[in-house]
Formats: structure tokens, sequence, C-alpha cells
């Protein structure tokens, strides 16, 4: 199933209103949507160099508008749409790991998902349902995402169609050194004094 949607994610890349299929994506994403919307910006890119920038800003835009959303659920929703969706993914357990740090990290987590491989939509729900404060949420959510969506971007627009394996390939191992150094630049500026 999730490879069907996977597929469709990456025709709609080609549709004559893809900027429509990619915003709705990029929203989708960042509360339920389990196909990231890379999948569509980068072919977006390829097939219109010109188009990187606006591409990226729509990614972005697009994707804190539905972190407002999930943040919504966790505030609101929780029970009935939340935890549903947590456990879709199976990430129940994962789930109760990941809230138990936001009392002393949570706009470092939201960072840190918004631009690596950790599911975006766990942390604003996370967010949400924790109570972080939701002004340093949006704006750790507008940086994160984008860094993530206009770094995709500018390595597509600069180095074409072979970046798309590398990005594939080390996109994990990339966004695992970011997260690493965001700890690390945290872990200084909290106990280097």
């Amino acid at each position: 199933m999730l490879r069907k949607i996977y597929d469709k994610t990456i025709d709609l890349s080609g549709h004559r209103h893809a900027a429509w299929g990619l915003a709705g994506v990029s929203f989708a994403e960042s509360s339920v949507f389990p196909i990231p919307p890379d999948v569509m910006l980068i072919p977006m890119v390829l097939a219109d160099r010109t188009s990187a920038w606006r591409n990226a800003l729509i990614c972005t835009l697009a994707s804190v508008a539905g972190a407002a959303l999930g943040y919504a659920i966790g505030v609101f929703l929780w029970d009935t749409v939340g935890a549903p969706i947590i456990a879709f993914y199976g990430a129940e357990e994962a789930f109760e790991k990941f809230t138990s740090f936001y009392e002393l990290w949570g706009v470092w987590i939201v960072l840190a998902a918004a631009i690596s491989f950790l599911p975006f939509k766990v942390a604003t729900l996370a967010s949400g349902l924790t109570g972080l404060s939701f002004i340093p949420f949006i704006i750790a959510s507008l940086i994160g995402r984008a860094i993530r969506f206009y770094a995709v971007a500018a390595l597509v627009y600069f180095f074409g169609a072979q970046i798309r394996f590398f990005i594939d390939r080390y996109f994990n191992l990339l966004s695992f050194l970011l997260v690493g150094f965001i700890i690390l630049f945290v872990a200084i500026m909290e106990y280097g004094q």
C-alpha cells in the first residue's frame, strides 16, 4: 500500500498542477501523510531548475502550516486522531520515549525532526500533546523545514540528476550527522558555561 502511495506521489510531480500537489503533500506529511515531499520536490526541480527556490518555499510554508495542524491534533484531538496516527505507524513505544525528552529538549527536537529523517509528524503531534509553547514550535519548524527543503533544492539545482542518487543513498546519514551537530551545539551551550 505504501508503495502505491509513493508511486502516485512521484507521478503527481509531473502533473500540470504539481505545485498544488507539492503543497498538499508537504502540508499532509507534517501531520498524517507517510511520504515526504522530497519525493516530489526532487523531480520537479530536475524538470525545471528555475522553479527550485519557489518549490522549496512551497514545501516550507505548506509543511509549517501542516505542522500547526499536527500541533492542534496533539492539543485538541489526541485521543480521537493523534493516538490512532501513532498506532498506524506502530510507533506507540517510540512515541512514549520521544515525548519524555520534551521537557528539556522540546524546541531542539522539533528542529532536528524538521531537518532530518526523524518523522516530523511525530514531533508536531508530540509538541501539541506535551504543551510545547506554540511560537517557538512554529519558529523551529520554519527554520528546520527551510533548511531541509532549500538544501535539497540547492543540491538538485547545482548538481542535477546525479545528486538524486546521493540524496536517496545518504540522506539518513547526513541527517544523523546534522542532528548530532545540533545535539553537540546544545550540549556545549547548556553545559559549557
